[in-house]
């Protein structure tokens, strides 16, 4: 196989399937579709890997697939990582510019990165570590609200910023089962950071959004407000909990009642609730016949706690009041019927589906709630490229700029 020096790969790994995605930029830049690998996942309980061999494999095997359909060979990759052992919280730095403290001078950059440093000096336990620094304002003096300080003058520089940490083993965990599968990892990604890179405008992030994307095991939400991330949470109620539900009240099992969820979401709401469905049923029993008005009183309890424990996680935040833009539902969990509408009742404002987009040849399997992290995540990966390499140019630039004007000294 041809390895592509600019090739982006996204590897979303969850508790109900693994996707990798193949990505590169064409002749006019634009980062296309080049591949996609999909397998079932398992390993998995609870949002959280309890068999590194199954999980690898289930990596391998999305791997495998996403080669074969792009003719290159993946060996570095983005990675999303989620689940309940994430934590967000806000902090504060701040530093004097001048040599006293009321000396004033002009803000550097490398003052910018100083003042960031001093604010994700936090103390974390022993087992956490620092998964995203995600600055949300500078003050300099009296100023507030400043989202680029360098070039202005003042005596005192200070930052708000959004640290995300995440649980040390866990994340290692992930990184473990990626690597078994003979892929390293580039970066790893909070999902709902990702999903938000592939389903939100600029428009809605600066209006204020939440991005709530339920996946298998929990559901993770991130706000922005101001064009910045302010908040970030993870519920531990996700789609399997749905599945288990319907396993359990109706007595059949797991692959079943998962069956009978998508049923139920992609079912005909013109049709009468009383439209009959055949349930398999546990070991020799014989099948049985229940209503999809039966289901319903199986799956909008849960559908109800959730929304209940979104509504709370949205006032911890306290940007409930600034959501001007709504609530946006993905996630492979976001495609079950009626949440959307259960949604925009429970919280009281606008909720529509987010589909991923920003890649060419997304084709029609990719424009999906389910793969809209990784979608996120190849956006993601190419937006580190781009940086990387524009900091590249302008560091040979400078050198060059340096050498020349030393030789005409």
């Amino acid at each position: 196989m041809a390895r592509k020096g600019h090739t982006i790969v996204g590897l979303d790994l969850g508790s109900v399937k693994t996707c990798a995605l193949v990505c590169k930029p064409n002749e006019e830049g634009k980062l296309e579709v080049a591949g996609l690998g999909v397998a079932e996942s398992k390993g998995w309980r609870k949002g959280l890997i309890v068999n590194l061999d199954l999980t690898g494999l289930a990596v391998k095997k999305a791997v495998e697939a996403a080669e074969a359909a792009a003719g290159v060979s993946i060996d570095s990759a983005y990675v999303g990582v989620a689940g309940a052992h994430i934590k967000g919280v806000n902090s504060r730095g701040a530093i004097t510019l001048g040599k006293t403290p009321a000396a004033t001078r002009e803000v550097e950059r490398e003052d910018v990165r100083r003042v960031i440093r001093t604010a994700q000096g936090i103390t974390l336990p022993e087992d956490r570590q620092l998964l995203h620094v995600l600055p949300q304002k500078f003050l300099l003096d009296s100023h507030d609200g400043i989202r680029d300080p360098v070039g202005m003058v003042g005596a005192r520089l200070e930052v708000d910023v959004h640290l995300v940490t995440a649980s040390a083993s866990a994340s290692q965990n992930v990184v473990t089962a990626v690597n078994r599968a003979g892929v390293v990892v580039q970066d790893t990604v909070f999902e709902p950071l990702a999903s938000g890179e592939a389903c939100l405008t600029a428009d809605e992030r600066e209006l204020g959004v939440a991005l709530v994307d339920i996946g298998g095991g929990s559901t993770d939400l991130i706000v922005y407000h101001a064009g910045v991330a302010r908040h970030t949470a993870v519920i531990p109620v996700g789609g399997e909990h749905f599945t288990n539900d319907i396993a359990v009240g109706l007595r059949t099992p797991i692959p079943e009642a998962e069956k009978m969820k998508k049923a139920w979401g992609e079912r005909d709401l013109a049709k009468p609730a009383g439209t009959l469905l055949e349930v398999p049923s546990v070991g020799d029993r014989p099948s049985r016949v229940v209503s999809y008005a039966m289901l319903s009183e199986v799956i909008e309890p849960r559908a109800a706690e959730l929304m209940e424990l979104i509504r709370a996680e949205l006032g911890r935040s306290g940007c409930e009041k600034q959501l001007g833009a709504g609530v946006v539902l993905t996630g492979g969990g976001a495609k079950l019927g009626g949440l959307a509408g259960l949604a925009e009742q429970t919280l009281g404002m606008p909720v529509r589906a987010g589909v991923p987009f920003g890649l060419e040849r997304m084709g029609e399997t990719l424009p999906d709630p389910a793969f809209a992290t990784a979608v996120g995540l190849a956006v993601h990966g190419n937006r580190r490229r781009l940086l990387r390499d524009s900091r590249a140019s302008v560091g040979w630039f400078g050198k060059l700029w340096e050498s020349l004007r030393g030789k005409g000294t």
